[in-house]
Formats: structure tokens, C-alpha cells, sequence
């Protein structure tokens, strides 16, 4: 037995075993397994596919772009390592995710996937320019008046100026573009919660300063129920939920509010009709097939057709979905890349959602601790409601997905949040991961 013992250790100091060791392609502190060289190999490959199937043949003006935008988010995600020492790995979700949704954009639509690369590129200024503004700016915590009058002015701006798309009046239309306040305001509020409850000088001699911020928040719901935008109100009042979990000294406000909203929740189903229609869809899709169940139903019969490997690039028909390139992106990429993919796209969503709360507990400042705390739910809110929407899992709503659904407004309000939370992120990496080549 010690022989055999001795005769495995000496081949194990033999050259072929030294080279083996150094070559590490088993390791995981291996650089062939470095994320950013894994994003740019995907983007490679989808990217190819997407282009070589075009019934068009390949387009100059695409290969181009796709080309820009390949060399763009690798130098973006290489730079952030060099301007900040905090958690890098978000921006890299971040490119992965939307490397996934433009290339079934794209797929779908030659003409929309352009303009969401070129979105991206406008989302990779914002994301560096807010991490700089932020900071180079420190007075961020003392702002609640800004927050509170620029949530109502996006509200009534809406109202105002609103077009009613799919049901709902959530967006104004500048010229040629559509855009959604309602995604700016998420993060405004976002900012106005911690704000409200460590600024002492806020209504400091107000009597009924705690319940303050509660009437606001039951304001901005009515609001969007008059908007007939229940998505972002879920979100809202998530958000709400959390803030007196973390910051209220009395928890039977929360028990209260909790019975709230599930009261006002069953007040609503009998007082508004699309409330009521969207349960009803819900709960029995295939009744209302022909009608209102229509979308939901395409889309599991989409995710069912494209099985674990998928139907193939331009194999499958997720154009029978309507609005497929927004709300209902996942059945696509379910249907024609596999479930394992569109299982790939919930686990880089909870690898950011785990990174957004890590972030949370490593920052010692209150404020950008609830901050990046609040952008992460953010990002959780609107994951969890459409998976589950288009799973059938839960009631869907109108809201995108962040970094993979198509639209202007979604993918700027994202980077921006994205920047918010790179600032929050301080310093998270360790010295293991970077001497270890993992970042």
C-alpha cells in the first residue's frame, strides 16, 4: 500500500502533473473561468446565431453594432474595476442579463434589438455618471423635500400628459419616444424613505410626524390605482412594508398596514373590473383562452414547446405572444433556448439580489445601507412578479423585466439603479477574489 501511495505523489511531481496543476482548467480560480471572459464568449455565440439565422443574411449595419456592443460592455466591466474598489460582480449580472434579452430581442425584431443596444450604450453613461455624481455629492440624506415634491411632480405629470397604454396611464410621449416616469419615481422613493426617518429636521415639531409618511404612501397607491398601474404600486408598497420593518419603532403600524393592504386589496377586486379580470385570468386562463387568457396561455404552451434545450434560434413562435418583447420576454427565451436557460436568467437574478444584500449589510452608513437595500428589492419586486406572472404562479401586472425586457425607460431606470447601488457598494471585494483572479 505505501508503495502505491509513494508511486501516485512522485507522479504527481512529475512535469506533466506540474504543467497540469499550473494550467488549472478545473479550478475554479482558473482565468478561463474569469465571468468576464464567460459573458463574452455567450455574447459571441448568441450573438453569431442570432445573426446568421436572419432570413436576410447578415447585415453590415448589425454586425457593426452588435460588434460595438460586444467591445463596449467588456471595456465597461474591465473599467469599473479600475475607478472603484466595490463589488464589481453587479455590473457584470447586470451585462449578462441584457446579453440574454437582446439577443431574443433581436431575434424577434431586428429593428427593436438596434435600438436596445443603443439604449445600453445610454445605460452605461448613466450607470458611470450617477456613481460619480453620487459621489462626489454628500448630502444625499438631507434631500426629503426634493424626493417628496419630485414624486408628486412625476405623478401629476403623468396624470397631466399620461396616454393610456394596455389599460394603463403610465406614459408620456416626447416627440418620437415614450417615456415612464413611474420608473424614475421608484427610485426617488427609494431615496425619500430612509430619508424621512433619519433627517431629524424633517417636520421635526409635527405631532403626527409618524404617520406622515404613511398617508403619503397610501396617496401615491390611490394614485396608481387611478393610473391603473398595480405593478408599480406592489412595488411601492413593498418598499413601505420594508422601511417600517427596518426604521419603525412601533410594529403594530406594520401589522396595520399589512391588514391595509389586504383589505384594500379585496375592496379593490370588487370595486375595479381590471382588478377583478386579471384575478379571474389568473386563476383559470384557459377558460378565457380566445379572450383575455389569450396571452398567458401562448405563453405556457410557448415555455412547454421550447422544453430543456429549447426549439432552437428562430425555431419556435414566441411572436404569437402579444407584447413578447417586454412583459412576456422570459416565455421567449424559455421557448427557444430551453428551460435551463431561462433558469440561468433566475439564478443571475438571485446572484444580484444576493450581491444588492450584501452590499446592505457591509455599508456602516443608514442611509445607503436602507438605499441599496431599496434597489435590490427593486430589482427582486419586479423579477419575482413577472416570473410568477408569466408562470402563471402569480396575477400579472404591467412591469418589465430589469436589463432583459425591451423599452428605453426600463433599461435607463435600471442602469440608474444599477449606479445607485455600485455607489452603495463601497468596498465589498475580497482579497481572496481578487488575488484569485475571480473578478
Amino acid at each position: 500500500m505505501k508503495n502505491n501511495q509513494d508511486m501516485v505523489i512522485k507522479e504527481a511531481k512529475t512535469p506533466f502533473f506540474q504543467k497540469l496543476k499550473k494550467f488549472k482548467l478545473f479550478s475554479f480560480q482558473s482565468k478561463l473561468l474569469n465571468t468576464r471572459k464567460q459573458i463574452l464568449l455567450f455574447q459571441i455565440i448568441s450573438l453569431f446565431l442570432v445573426l446568421v439565422s436572419n432570413e436576410d443574411g447578415i447585415l453590415l449595419r448589425d454586425l457593426l453594432i452588435l460588434t460595438g456592443f460586444v467591445i463596449a460592455s467588456s471595456l465597461a466591466n474591465t473599467f469599473i474595476g479600475k475607478v472603484t474598489k466595490g463589488d464589481v460582480y453587479i455590473l457584470q449580472v447586470a451585462t449578462f442579463l441584457f446579453s440574454i434579452g437582446v439577443a431574443v430581442i433581436y431575434r424577434l425584431d431586428n429593428e427593436l434589438g438596434i435600438k436596445q443596444i443603443f439604449w445600453y450604450f445610454l445605460g452605461l453613461v448613466v450607470f458611470y455618471a450617477v456613481y460619480f455624481i453620487m459621489k462626489s455629492f454628500k448630502g444625499w440624506k438631507n434631500l426629503t423635500w426634493l424626493y417628496l415634491i419630485g414624486c408628486f411632480g412625476l405623478f401629476s405629470l403623468t396624470l397631466l400628459f399620461g396616454t393610456r397604454t394596455g389599460g394603463a396611464i403610465n406614459w408620456i410621449r416626447i416627440g418620437g419616444f415614450n417615456f415612464q416616469p413611474s420608473e424614475i419615481t421608484k427610485l426617488l422613493f427609494v431615496f425619500l424613505l430612509p430619508s424621512f426617518y433619519l433627517n431629524p429636521k424633517f417636520l421635526k415639531n409635527f405631532k403626527y410626524r409618524p404617520y406622515f409618511m404613511m398617508a403619503v404612501v397610501y396617496i401615491f397607491i390611490a394614485l396608481f390605482f387611478v393610473q391603473r398601474d398595480l405593478g408599480t404600486a406592489v412595488i411601492f408598497y413593498g418598499l413601505f412594508l420594508l422601511s417600517q420593518f427596518v426604521y419603525g419603532e412601533d410594529k403594530r403600524l406594520m401589522l396595520l398596514n399589512v391588514i391595509l393592504a389586504a383589505g384594500g386589496f379585496v375592496l379593490a377586486y370588487f370595486l375595479f373590473n381590471h382588478i377583478r379580470v386579471r384575478v379571474l385570468t389568473w386563476l383559470d386562463p384557459w377558460t378565457y383562452i380566445e379572450g383575455m387568457g389569450y396571452q398567458i396561455t401562448q405563453a405556457l404552451f410557448a415555455i412547454a414547446s421550447g422544453g430543456f434545450f429549447g426549439t432552437g434560434i428562430r425555431m419556435g413562435q414566441p411572436n404569437l405572444i402579444p407584447v413578447v418583447e417586454s412583459d412576456f420576454i422570459f416565455a421567449a427565451i424559455t421557448e427557444e433556448m430551453g428551460i435551463f436557460t431561462g433558469m440561468g436568467v433566475i439564478m443571475l437574478f438571485l446572484i444580484l439580489v444576493y450581491r444588492g444584500f450584501k452590499i446592505s449589510l457591509e455599508q456602516t452608513d443608514l442611509f445607503f445601507k436602507f438605499v441599496a437595500m431599496g434597489v435590490t428589492m427593486l430589482f427582486a419586486i419586479q423579477a419575482i412578479i413577472m416570473f410568477g406572472g408569466v408562470l402563471k404562479l402569480l396575477p400579472l401586472t404591467g412591469v418589465t423585466i430589469p436589463f432583459v425586457s425591451y423599452g428605453g425607460s426600463s433599461i435607463l431606470s435600471s442602469f440608474l439603479s444599477l449606479g445607485v447601488l455600485q455607489f452603495c457598494s463601497s468596498d465589498t471585494r475580497t482579497k481572496s477574489e481578487v488575488e484569485n483572479g475571480e473578478i
